[in-house]
């Protein structure tokens, strides 16, 4: 599997030897890779460049992958998959509520990696083509602009994840349709499966949080009972 572009990726896991093996072997798979040690060296690196995806282990000395992964968030959008040394449910959904896009359970085979990394990468353009219906959705005081992915509020934007904007993207495609969690799945490139489809409730809940005015009682992304989720814009 080619990487997405010659993507460059950020690498940040406190082990040397893995951070190495990790970065031989996705420059052999085309990608651009940088490394850093920690959370620091993280955003050290960060001040300096953009990247297309991080790759961030959880369980690091000092500041750990959740805890950066909720800091970058208030900054960039930037993908974010994360390593966790447990598989234990909690660690995922908390990577995902911090702003994750996805989250791999070590021990990996470096081709789920791959997988996965490549999954993340296509989301956003593939889906960039596909709405063909109104150019701009009213959600209340808010406003999502289909042909460019951004959401305002006012005149101030409001920053979404690389999955965020996905799923915003599908949604848009189908104004008023009620979408199940298991093709909310398959649109984002994931693989079936319960966690994946719990992941996807937390990036509803995060998505909810950006819209509504009240996200318990949401108006404008709805739970349909049986169905799954639908947009309702005004």
């Amino acid at each position: 599997m080619s990487a997405q572009g010659e993507a460059h990726l950020l690498v940040v896991d406190d082990d040397e030897r893995i951070r190495g093996l990790l970065q031989k072997f996705l420059i052999r798979n085309g990608f651009w890779v940088t490394a850093a040690r920690d959370a620091a060296h993280a955003r050290s690196v960060l001040s300096g460049l953009e990247f297309d995806l991080i790759v961030l282990d959880v369980m690091m000395p000092g500041e750990d992958g959740i805890s950066l992964t909720r800091s970058l968030r208030e900054d960039i959008a930037t993908p974010i998959l994360l390593l966790t040394a447990r598989g234990e449910t909690e660690d995922r959904i908390a990577g995902l509520e911090a702003g994750a896009d996805d989250y791999l359970a070590k021990p990996f085979e470096p081709k789920e990696l791959l997988l996965r990394i490549n999954a993340i990468l296509r989301r956003a353009p593939a889906a960039a083509s596909e709405p063909e219906g109104p150019k701009v959705l009213a959600l209340g005081p808010v406003r999502y602009d289909v042909a460019r992915g951004e959401m305002w509020q006012g005149q101030e934007l409001i920053r979404l994840t690389a999955t965020e904007s996905a799923l915003m993207k599908i949604f848009a495609a189908h104004p008023g349709e009620p979408l199940s969690r298991a093709q909310l799945v398959e649109d984002l490139g994931r693989d079936k499966g319960q966690a994946q489809e719990r992941a996807v409730d937390v990036q509803i809940t995060r998505l909810r949080r950006k819209i509504e005015a009240d996200p318990r009682q949401p108006r404008y992304l709805q739970t349909v009972r049986g169905a799954g989720y639908m947009l309702a814009p005004d």
